[in-house]
C-alpha cells in the first residue's frame, strides 16, 4: 500500500500498488467495484504488473470507511456493497481517481503514459474519468448507469472501450441500446458485446466469472493498452 494526497490536499487515502519487475512500460489506475479494493482488485493489477506495467488500485471508499473489502458471493456483503454505493460520492471519487493518476506519473520517473480500467461501479467512473481527467486512455467493464452521462461523451478525447454484457442484470437493453447510439460514431470510442454474458462476468474469482468471456475482453483490453500507452 502506499498513500495519495487528495487533489484538495490535507487528506490521504491508500493505493495497492504493483510494481513489474524493471521499468514500467506505463501505469494503469484499476477502478474499484462496488466491493472496495478486495483480492480481485488486488489480483488485477498483480496481473498488469506481471505484463510489465505500474498498476495502482486507490481505496475510493475511505471517505465512507478505510479498508473495505467485500465479497460478491456473499449476501450481507453485496447488500453492504450497495448500501455504500449509494452512499459513494461520485464526482468526488473522480477527483480521487484523478489524484491517483497524478501518483502514477510522479512514480513513472522517467514520464509514461497513465491508463484506467474499471469494473461495474468503477466503469462508469472509468468513463467519467475519460470525460473529466487527461488520463491517456480508458477502459470500462459492465459499466452502470451511463445512460445518464453520455452527454458528457464530446468531452472524450483519448481511447476509450467498453464491454458491454448482453444480459447484464443491472445494465439493461435499453440502456445498451443507448450507450450504442450515443457512441458507436464516436472517433475515440470502441464497444464490444458479450452475448447472453452477466454483470461481472471478468471478475478474477468466485461465482460471476465466465471464462471464456472473461478472457476475450481481457485480451482485447491488453491490446488496447499495448497500442495506446505502449
Amino acid at each position: 500500500m502506499i498513500e495519495v494526497e487528495t487533489l484538495e490536499g490535507g487528506a490521504r487515502f491508500n493505493a495497492y500498488m504493483a510494481e513489474p519487475k524493471g521499468r514500467p512500460r506505463a501505469a494503469i489506475v484499476v477502478i474499484q467495484e462496488i466491493f472496495g479494493v478486495n483480492a480481485g482488485i488486488r489480483q488485477k493489477c498483480d496481473k498488469w504488473a506481471e505484463a510489465g506495467y505500474l498498476a495502482l488500485a486507490p481505496d475510493l471508499f475511505f471517505r465512507l470507511g478505510p479498508g473495505v473489502e467485500l465479497d460478491p458471493d456473499v449476501e450481507p456483503e453485496f447488500k453492504q456493497a450497495l448500501e455504500l454505493m449509494g452512499r459513494f460520492d461520485q464526482d468526488q471519487g473522480v477527483r480521487d481517481i484523478e489524484a491517483t493518476i497524478n501518483e502514477a506519473r510522479h512514480q513513472l520517473v522517467n514520464g509514461g503514459k497513465v491508463g484506467c480500467v474499471g469494473y461495474c461501479l468503477g466503469g462508469r467512473l472509468a468513463f467519467m474519468t475519460s470525460t473529466r481527467t487527461d488520463v491517456d486512455a480508458s477502459v470500462g467493464y459492465y459499466a452502470v448507469g451511463l445512460d445518464n452521462i453520455l452527454h458528457e461523451k464530446e468531452r472524450i478525447r483519448k481511447p476509450l472501450m467498453l464491454h458491454i454484457a448482453g444480459d447484464d442484470g443491472f445494465v439493461p437493453p435499453e440502456v445498451q441500446r443507448k450507450m450504442h447510439e450515443a457512441l458507436d460514431d464516436h472517433p475515440a470510442v470502441t464497444l464490444h458485446d458479450y452475448p447472453g454474458e452477466n454483470h461481472g462476468f471478468a471478475a478474477e474469482m468466485g461465482k460471476r466469472r465466465s471464462e471464456a468471456a472473461a478472457r476475450l475482453a481481457d485480451q482485447r483490453t491488453a491490446e488496447f493498452f499495448e497500442r495506446n500507452l505502449g
